[in-house]
């Protein structure tokens, strides 16, 4: 995936990027940058993880509420733990965050400033072998970021159709060889059963022609991506979480989405441009017939990326790409920008 950084991005002083234990968040800086949390704001960090993203907001402007929401309860109650110090400021919800109205009318919130979405896998998932999402730790193949639910990656291994196989690997993965994988992972599950992740990896690795293998890259690291989606739902979640955080942020209030994968950061494009369109109607016609209104403005053209620094210090930030757009009123002003919330705008 190609990496720009937006080069009209001004720079304000750093945001230190650690919790203090441990933790570092991703472009830490760029969400403050965007966010400007001003006091009395109303945040929703929708994947909080372990706290890193909301606690620098909350170290920017300590006068603010975050409703913090995550499908894992153990990133919960690590955040609650890590958030302490402003413990009557945030709240913790466990569900997912396409579910953000219910999550607000529980907090008797109708709109807020701000949503942020930290999109993909955590490093403390990633990091426990126990969750199964990677291939560099030998553990059961599981990858449910909410251990509550039924279907793991192991479950789908066992009883996934070889086209269905295909669908995930290619559909998901973007694995040039889907077709050979999925027929060796069936013939090899006819013979033993793939429960862990190095069964798995080493499944896949044997699929793939030897002179394909790239130094550096494991030959599973797609297909682990594609089934650890699947499991999730990550895409359907994300185009309805979306849509979610649109609804629930009043005029001027800032969406924030980082991604890490090429497949979501498309879906957050194609949301922000859909969203600025003032038409969509096919080019061909002469005159508007669809009715659309802009209903964003993106405030990044291009993705923000890390820094050589940031990357070197956190090579997860490597794949992160950000992205952020601003509700506007809907009028017939083409801009926007009669009801602009001068505190959230960049």
């Amino acid at each position: 995936m190609s990496q720009h950084q937006a080069s009209q991005e001004q720079k304000e002083p750093s945001i230190p990027s650690a919790d203090g234990a441990g933790h570092t968040p991703v472009l830490v800086d760029a969400v403050v940058r965007y966010m400007r949390p001003h006091p009395g704001g109303i945040y929703v960090d929708g994947t909080i993880g372990l706290g890193g993203h909301s606690r620098a907001l909350l170290r920017a402007e300590s006068d603010i509420r975050i409703v913090g929401i995550d499908r894992d309860r153990t990133a919960l109650d690590r955040a609650a733990r890590r958030l302490e110090e402003w413990q009557d400021r945030v709240s913790f919800h466990h569900e997912r965050f396409s579910e953000l109205a219910n999550v607000l009318r529980a907090e008797g919130v109708s709109s807020v400033d701000g949503v942020l979405l930290d999109v993909g896998v955590s490093s403390m998932q990633l990091d426990t072998a126990e969750r199964g999402f990677s291939f560099r730790r030998n553990g059961p193949l599981d990858m449910r970021m909410n251990e509550e639910d039924e279907t793991t990656a192991a479950e789908l291994i066992r009883s996934a159709s070889e086209a269905e196989l295909v669908r995930i690997f290619r559909g998901y993965g973007e694995e040039r060889f889907a077709a050979r994988i999925a027929r060796h992972v069936v013939r090899t599950r006819q013979e033993r059963a793939i429960e862990s992740t190095a069964t798995l990896a080493d499944t896949i690795s044997d699929a793939v022609p030897k002179r394909f293998h790239v130094p550096g890259f494991h030959p599973a690291t797609r297909c682990f991506q594609a089934l650890r989606i699947a499991v999730n739902d990550e895409l359907v979640q994300l185009s309805a979480g979306l849509e979610a955080a649109y609804d629930a942020l009043h005029p001027g209030g800032i969406l924030v989405v980082i991604s890490f994968h090429s497949l979501e950061d498309r879906l957050v494009k194609q949301f922000l441009r859909h969203k600025e369109a003032a038409c969509i109607c096919p080019p061909e016609l002469p005159v508007c017939m669809c009715d659309k209104k802009q209903e964003m403005k993106q405030l990044t053209r291009r993705p923000v990326v890390a820094d050589a620094a940031e990357k070197e210090r956190n090579p997860r930030a490597r794949s992160a790409k950000l992205r952020a757009g601003m509700k506007l009123p809907v009028t017939n002003d083409p801009n926007g920008t009669d009801m602009c919330h001068p505190p959230a705008c960049p």
